[in-house]
């Protein structure tokens, strides 16, 4: 039987390197649905058109396009966290712009939680750490992973006086942990049913009070 021509475009594009790619995308799909234990090589090859054994020229095994992929989650929420601190602007002030950016950080990140529970699942399911990873594919538009967007969130609060100097160190570790226990919940907990208004002012009373406990 003739290739379709869609698997015949597609094995031409292979041609010319774009296999990791169609590979990355099909591992990022199976993320998006299952989180990362859907992450199968095997069925990334197939929804790929292709045979399993050409997979090993760009991934040596599961784990490593588990790893790609979860680099790529992790860009993704670094990226609704700066659509939030994009809203934002300096007139309003030092004190009030920094306790902005930290909102918006942790409001970006759990929109991210609810809207693709399956891609942030995966974003943080490696025990590597992500403070000081070089790695410009988990990172967002502006360079900066979502640890390092928190952190500079932080250092602005502390620069404006919102945050005393001795209470700084550390402050990444706690706030995050706050956030992404009710990520967790609103990702794939019983509050991912709740309505979205409700999650909202939950989302925003946490906040609230990482801001007060920092």
């Amino acid at each position: 039987m003739s290739d379709t021509p869609t698997s015949a475009s597609r094995r031409s594009t292979y041609r010319h390197g774009d296999l990791r790619n169609a590979l990355l995308d099909a591992g990022i799909a199976l993320a998006r649905m299952g989180g990362p234990g859907a992450v199968v090589l095997r069925e990334a090859t197939r929804q790929a058109g292709v045979v399993p054994n050409a997979a090993y020229r760009h991934f040596a095994s599961r784990e490593d396009l588990l790893l790609a992929v979860r680099a790529y989650a992790l860009s993704q929420v670094a990226r609704a966290m700066e659509v939030e601190l994009a809203k934002l602007h300096p007139s309003v002030g030092p004190l009030r712009y920094a306790r902005d950016s930290v909102r918006a950080v942790g409001t970006g990140y759990l929109r991210f939680a609810h809207a693709e529970p399956g891609l942030f699942k995966t974003a943080f399911s490696s025990h590597e750490q992500v403070e000081a990873d070089p790695d410009a594919a988990k990172a967002g538009a502006s360079g900066m992973n979502p640890f390092e967007l928190l952190s500079m969130a932080l250092d602005r609060l502390a620069a404006a006086g919102g945050l005393p100097p001795e209470r700084r160190p550390g402050a990444e570790y706690l706030a995050w942990s706050a956030v992404h226990g009710l990520a967790l919940l609103v990702s794939e907990g019983p509050l991912h049913g709740l309505p979205e208004a409700t999650r909202e002012v939950i989302g925003q009373r946490l906040l609230d009070m990482v801001e007060q406990g920092l």
